[in-house]
């Protein structure tokens, strides 16, 4: 019976060594060991203390506690285990979480405090946060510590953790121009994206392809402009239910509308919004970028990002100013004479810089920020100073390191993207590579990389929709997460493997379809078949 014992005791030693191997992302302290608790389902609770919160309950925990629950246990009920001479371990039948700011009926935003402690010991089971959404991301992490015996008992050991964000701004890209993602998958990935504590839902919403926006103020650019405006669009509820899904999970929704570029899906709900291309002396009937010297052009926008401003709460809008196509404009005579008006002269990023400096007068006015693509800083583009830059680009016209040093010794704000392009694929473990990049290895003071607040995961959309999202998503995603989320000296590729299989077989065991990271198996994939 000893050796039965002793053996009992290796196998819930080694559960316990796995299960450590899958936290993720890597919190910035833990300190735990091999002594452990029994949690028994059916009288574990979650409770917490908001402190100053006059109301009866708090929607983001009480929802969280619910999808946890779930989690862990599953939906069934679970019954008072039989008691038994052998069960000696001590027992932990709730987790305390401890919130010294309410924010249950808030917006997360790019300023919220997201750190929080986790405590597990004798004495205590407690989550302590500034913030839900501190307690969210503690939440996270205990679901994680959670493992099970090989006779079915859950157990989590002594742990205490310390944990915050390296970047405020931790996000994912998903495009839904190109192919038409239905409201499941992006409320799917949003789940997943909590998992991994990402923030940001960077929806860049429409494009050349279509238009599955359904503007309540222009309602013929979706009519228009979708692949079916009955099958294909994203209603006014869709929009609504994607943003307070993603707020009960701490995410914020930044929802993109790019201009003057990729617009061609714009102009059949509004005839005249694009420019005409000409061959020669006529019109060739095909169509470029966004007109930049019409009063109408400018009409639209302001009462379309009047609506936009309105409908996405987030304080940023990213408005694109990416990839603008100059061949239209250099042929269209009229554009030709109003340069000239204008002493332009044949530089086409000077006409690009009027319509941009236009367009963010005209968002700032509606007291929004706003975020834009690389090109507009490459373009010499005049913003203000609180203009967030995104770097998507690897090499041209330098490398994206220099393209950040350039961008924080201008003193502005920006976003890293370019070494995390998911559209992008090759055969074998290529989640290293976009594990091992360091955002803030440029030359530079402090000062000037702390203006680096964050990066972006992206799945652009051209070969990408609904059937094979998930598993080109996760986990190749998780290793931009860690990276962001994580110290910068967790960095051990070995054991980011070791934790980061075992973390996509956790995904499995909740339903995601994650894709093999090696040779091997997981079990959850014969607990999903069973």
């Amino acid at each position: 019976m000893a050796g039965c014992g002793l053996c009992f005791s290796l196998l819930l030693a080694a559960a316990f060594a796995r299960q450590a191997q899958a936290l993720w992302p890597w919190p910035q302290y833990i300190q735990t060991s091999d002594s452990h608790y029994a949690i028994f389902p059916y009288n574990f609770q979650f409770q917490y203390h908001v402190s100053s919160a006059a109301q009866p309950g708090c929607s983001v925990l009480d929802e969280a506690f619910q999808r946890y629950r779930d989690l862990l246990f599953g939906s069934s009920s679970w019954q008072p285990p039989e008691p038994t001479r052998k069960q000696h371990t001590p027992e932990k039948n709730s987790l305390v979480i401890l919130v010294v700011l309410p924010g249950c009926d808030q917006l997360p935003s790019l300023e919220s405090v997201e750190n929080y402690t986790l405590v597990i010991n004798d004495d205590h089971c407690f989550l302590l946060s500034e913030t839900v959404w501190g307690a969210l991301r503690g939440l996270e992490t205990f679901s994680q510590l959670i493992w099970r015996s090989p006779e079915g008992t859950f157990f989590i050991n002594k742990t205490e953790i310390e944990d915050f964000p390296r970047f405020s701004h931790r996000g994912l890209l998903l495009d839904t121009s190109r192919h038409y993602l239905p409201l499941t998958s992006i409320l799917d990935t949003l789940d997943v994206m909590a998992y991994n504590k990402f923030n940001v839902f960077h929806w860049h919403l429409v494009d050349d392809s279509s238009f599955p926006y359904e503007s309540f103020t222009f309602p013929e650019l979706t009519r228009k402009g979708s692949y079916n405006p009955v099958t294909h669009v994203y209603t006014a509820q869709d929009v609504k239910e994607v943003i307070e899904y993603a707020r009960l999970r701490g995410i914020r929704v930044l929802a993109e509308f790019d201009t003057p570029g990729h617009t061609l899906s714009w102009g059949p709900g509004f005839p005249g919004l694009l420019t005409p291309c000409y061959s020669g002396s006529r019109p060739s009937g095909t169509f470029g970028p966004v007109n930049p010297i019409l009063n109408t052009t400018y009409e639209f926008m302001s009462t379309f990002f009047l609506e936009v401003s309105s409908v996405f709460p987030d304080f940023y809008l990213h408005l694109g100013g990416d990839e603008v196509d100059f061949t239209c404009w250099r042929s269209n005579p009229d554009i030709q004479a109003f340069m000239k008006t204008k002493g332009f002269g044949n530089d086409f990023k000077q006409l690009e810089s009027f319509y941009i400096q236009t367009l963010l007068n005209i968002v700032s006015a509606y007291g929004k920020g706003y975020v834009v693509w690389q090109e507009v800083f490459d373009n010499k583009v005049k913003v203000p100073p609180d203009t967030i830059i995104q770097v998507w680009r690897e090499e041209v016209p330098v490398n994206y390191l220099k393209e950040l040093e350039l961008i924080t010794r201008a003193g502005l704000r920006a976003l890293l993207s370019a070494p995390w392009y998911l559209n992008h694929i090759t055969y074998g473990p290529d989640w290293r590579d976009l594990y091992v990049v360091e955002p803030l290895e440029f030359e530079g003071g402090a000062q000037q990389k702390a203006l680096v607040i964050g990066g972006e995961a992206c799945m652009w959309g051209e070969y990408v929709d609904s059937t094979n999202l998930v598993p080109r998503l996760w986990p190749r995603a998780a290793a931009v997460a860690e990276r962001l989320w994580s110290n910068k000296s967790v960095t051990n590729l070995d054991l980011a493997f070791k934790r980061l299989t075992r973390f996509r077989c956790e995904l499995l065991r909740r339903g995601v379809q994650a894709q093999p990271l090696n040779i091997g198996y997981c079990e959850q994939e014969f607990e999903q078949t069973a």
